[in-house]
């Protein structure tokens, strides 16, 4: 149960959605519906400079009346990101979303992108993980479990 990040990434394979600084948040929000995701991953030279999420466009576009046309996700992207390293275990990794208050993590090693991780994913590794030992104590319990 000491599973680390590079595991979750590795098990998910999924791609992570990225988008350039000066693009319109009118086009972030249409890649998100499409992708059917609720941030994008904001690049700059190869290098993560931001989260763009669902809840920036609700708090920093729609009720502060800005125009999703001429805003750029720049403007009202998080900028403080929080990165980790993929050897970080799935409870640490958990630890510091909660102390952050951060729903994805970009998983860096030696200056490259290697995935991105959500809340979600963290917690159904750890729902995985733990539904697994319960089946491994069930089949124990009743006698099942190979000596």
């Amino acid at each position: 149960m000491n599973a680390t990040i590079s595991e979750v990434i590795a098990h998910k394979k999924g791609q992570v959605h990225t988008v350039a600084p000066d693009i319109s948040v009118r086009e972030a929000v249409h890649l998100m519906n499409e992708k059917k995701i609720g941030s994008l991953l904001v690049m700059h030279n190869e290098k993560p400079v931001g989260m763009f999420t669902e809840r920036d466009v609700l708090v920093r576009v729609v009720d502060a009346g800005k125009d999703s046309e001429t805003t750029r996700v720049h403007e009202v992207m998080s900028s403080k990101l929080v990165t980790i390293k993929p050897s970080l275990s799935v409870e640490q990794t958990m630890k510091i979303m909660t102390e952050k208050r951060c729903r994805h993590l970009p998983v860096m090693e030696e200056g490259k992108l290697l995935g991105l991780v959500s809340i979600g994913d963290v917690t159904r590794w750890l729902v995985r993980e733990h539904e697994s030992y319960i089946d491994n104590l069930l089949n124990y319990i009743s006698g099942g479990y190979p000596t």
